[in-house]
């Protein structure tokens, strides 16, 4: 059976009632609430309040604040008058079709409110369907008319080219004409050069020959110009990351590769004071691979003290401060964990897919400190800082849920 809760308070005035209900201690997300315009119920187990109202409210107006330890309701009047009591006197019969009436209201307003949200979930992605559709075709008329303008540039270049062949095979055949002509000439001449004298022999040969020769020049007038040639040179551009050109963002892009190779270059200890150091012990990369084997085998102090002097030969490299926060929470050095983790943020900058992972565990492990040190809200901004790179990781939406949980009992606790 459950508990009748009788300690409500209530006001009123003309136009609007106003409805106070403890909750008890119970969490908020424990409570249950049913209204309709003559209807109200509350129910948080073990504790129950109903109340038949003394007029009829306007439902969709109403509002309900849940917090605090109470429920406050603001029920505006369908009647401006003043009630004389908040409830009206029935009996169990009555009650019980107020109930299953009150109830069945609910259901249809809910089915309704179901419904609307599917059609507006249906229209919206509708419209963005139209408006990815209308971008397309807007991308594509766009390369269309680059197309036309390049084929009426080569039809139109084609066409030129087509009257200089023709202007060019018009002053051959003209050339060709001319010395056919004076060909002819020339052999009449040897005819009767023939004729009237023997002794010209020798010359007759020679203007038998200049006459061939310039047939043979003639023919080779005939000939067709050769084509003309060219060089096209295409050049790609180099692409270091796989996204595609229209998503990513080439100048971060750049400019992460760049401060990688810099920090890879950079060397900042003091020399004089490492050099009783072996010469893999000078490099960050030896002693990162190094404390990461510490790590995994238990030896969290080990891979701190490497991390530590990995960072004093090169303190540009996130993956070192990231890691080192992990050993420190193994510690429950939760201060300097939270430290190591905001400067391997710094130093993972500017966001690009390429730091996207490791950005991720910078801000689950602070976030983890923050919620060891019981700062739940620092906690869950960076979790869901994480959450929002990488959103389909369901153990990071359940740890992120957990800790909403834990901030919302603390403030209905309170």
């Amino acid at each position: 059976m459950p508990v009748l809760v009788t300690d409500y308070l209530w006001t009123q005035t003309d136009s609007a009632v106003w409805l106070t209900v403890p909750l008890k201690g119970t969490k908020v997300s424990n409570v249950d609430i049913l209204s309709t315009d003559e209807y109200l119920k509350v129910h948080y187990p073990p504790y129950l309040f109903e109340a038949f109202l003394f007029e009829p409210v306007d439902d969709d107006r109403s509002t309900a604040k849940v917090g605090n330890g109470v429920a406050v309701f603001s029920m505006p009047k369908r009647t401006n008058k003043v009630w004389e009591h908040l409830m009206t006197t029935t009996n169990d019969k009555e009650k019980k079709e107020v109930r299953e009436r009150s109830l069945l209201k609910y259901q249809e307003k809910l089915s309704a409110q179901s419904i609307s949200k599917a059609k507006k979930q249906h229209a919206d992605k509708k419209y963005a369907l139209e408006r990815m559709m209308k971008l397309e075709k807007e991308k594509k008329d766009g390369i269309q008319k680059i197309k036309e303008k390049e084929r009426e540039k080569s039809t139109a270049e084609l066409t030129a080219w087509k009257l200089r062949q023709k202007q060019r095979a018009e002053q051959e055949d003209q050339l060709k004409d001319h010395s056919q002509g004076q060909s002819r000439d020339g052999l009449q001449s040897m005819t009767e050069k023939q004729e009237n004298a023997c002794s010209h022999g020798a010359s007759c040969k020679r203007d038998l020959k200049s006459d061939s020769e310039a047939k043979s020049k003639s023919k080779k007038k005939d000939l067709p110009a050769p084509r003309l040639v060219g060089n096209i040179q295409v050049t790609f551009t180099p692409r270091l990351f796989l996204t595609a050109l229209r998503e990513t963002r080439v100048i971060e892009e750049e400019e992460w590769l760049k401060q990688q190779a810099e920090a890879r270059r950079t060397g900042n200890a003091d020399v004089e004071e490492l050099e009783d150091l072996k010469r893999e012990e000078r490099n960050p990369d030896w002693l990162k691979d190094k404390g990461d084997k510490c790590f995994m085998t238990g030896d969290h102090l080990g891979a701190v003290n490497a991390y530590s002097l990995a960072i004093r030969l090169n303190r540009k490299i996130p993956a070192l401060y990231s890691n080192r926060s992990a050993c420190h929470l193994k510690l429950k050095n939760l201060h300097k964990a939270i430290a190591d983790s905001s400067q391997a943020l710094d130093l993972l900058i500017p966001p690009v897919c390429a730091n996207a992972a490791a950005r991720t565990r910078a801000h689950v492990r602070r976030g983890s400190a923050f919620c060891q040190l019981q700062l739940y809200a620092e906690g869950l901004h960076d979790y869901q800082a994480a959450l929002k790179i990488d959103p389909d990781n369901e153990a990071l939406q359940a740890d992120t849920q957990r800790i909403r949980e834990i901030i919302q009992g603390t403030a209905a606790s309170h």
